[in-house]
């Protein structure tokens, strides 16, 4: 039986904090930076999205006995980690990479600005993740900026996976291995950094995020096969016309949504012991593979 937990409600409320501190982070390069340069990281950053990985942080480090105040530890790394997150959909969506012309149901920074400054965005949104982190006053903002250093380079190499498979077709295994690396890592280090903010060991907890990252990644593929364009908010479809390897595409879309809900179930009786105040964390979770968009 699921929690009685209001997800959405709970998103939102995470959203508008974490949107009110990317606004703060961005902003701070204001009269700085070239006003063009910060104007477009701040319409990367703040064009809607679903702050799933913030949201993820902070339900861990709760999960875990945390402090998830706005002035915390945990809702810095939250922003780091959405820097990261946002600075890979800017790259991603380049006409060099998968030429997406949509994203978050408003023009990609590359249509709305040029391409040239889309790439600057994302090297600008890299930079200022590690700056922000770094800059925590507390103790242990090194090893979480290691933890998200470590996983955005994943991230990277799973895109590069993702990029050759496109002219070879590939086996299961190695879909997992472009699964794991592409988007299940950054999932994996929000919920590790979560819990490491919180004083637990980040290599215990990763495991669990892993299996939701490969859930999470699943859910999107089926998403693509059978969403529309307006509910998505970025084009419907792309994926399966372009011949992405992924897991519905190999095992078929009822024994891909199989595999989703086992690596649930893994990951929720793995949470099972952190009791009532890793409610969030575990309605979070279900709705990682529930979701519309």
């Amino acid at each position: 039986m699921s929690d009685p937990f209001a997800i959405e409600p709970y998103l939102r409320s995470t959203s508008a904090r974490v949107e009110a501190g990317l606004t703060a982070v961005v902003e701070s390069r204001r009269g700085v930076a070239p006003a063009r340069l910060v104007d477009a990281m701040k319409y990367a950053l703040l064009g809607g999205g679903k702050r799933l990985r913030p949201a993820l942080v902070l339900a861990s480090c709760e999960a875990h006995g945390g402090d998830v105040s706005d002035p915390s530890l945990a809702m810095r790394f939250a922003l780091a980690m959405e820097c990261i997150h946002t600075y890979s959909l800017v790259h991603d969506d380049l006409p060099a990479m998968d030429d997406d012309d949509l994203r978050r149901g408003r023009p990609t920074v590359h249509v709305a600005f040029d391409q040239a400054t889309a790439v600057l965005v994302g090297d600008g949104l890299q930079s200022l993740a590690f700056a922000h982190l770094l800059a925590a006053p507390e103790p242990g903002p090194g090893e979480l900026a290691r933890l998200l250093a470590d996983n955005a380079l994943l991230m990277v190499e799973g895109q590069q996976r993702d990029i050759e498979a496109e002219h070879r077709p590939l086996g299961e295994a190695e879909v997992l291995t472009l699964m794991r690396t592409k988007t299940g890592a950054l999932l994996a280090a929000s919920i590790a950094g979560g819990a490491r903010c919180a004083g637990a060991a980040a290599a215990a907890v990763y495991p669990v995020g892993l299996k939701l990252g490969l859930a999470f990644q699943i859910a999107d593929d089926l998403l693509d096969l059978t969403a529309d364009t307006a509910t998505l908010g970025k084009r419907a479809g792309k994926d399966a016309a372009a011949g992405k390897a992924t897991l519905p595409s190999l095992l078929g879309e009822q024994a891909a949504r199989a595999r989703a809900e086992a690596l649930l179930a893994e990951a929720l009786t793995a949470l099972s012991p952190l009791g009532p105040r890793a409610a969030a964390l575990r309605a979070l979770a279900r709705h990682l593979i529930d979701r519309k968009k």
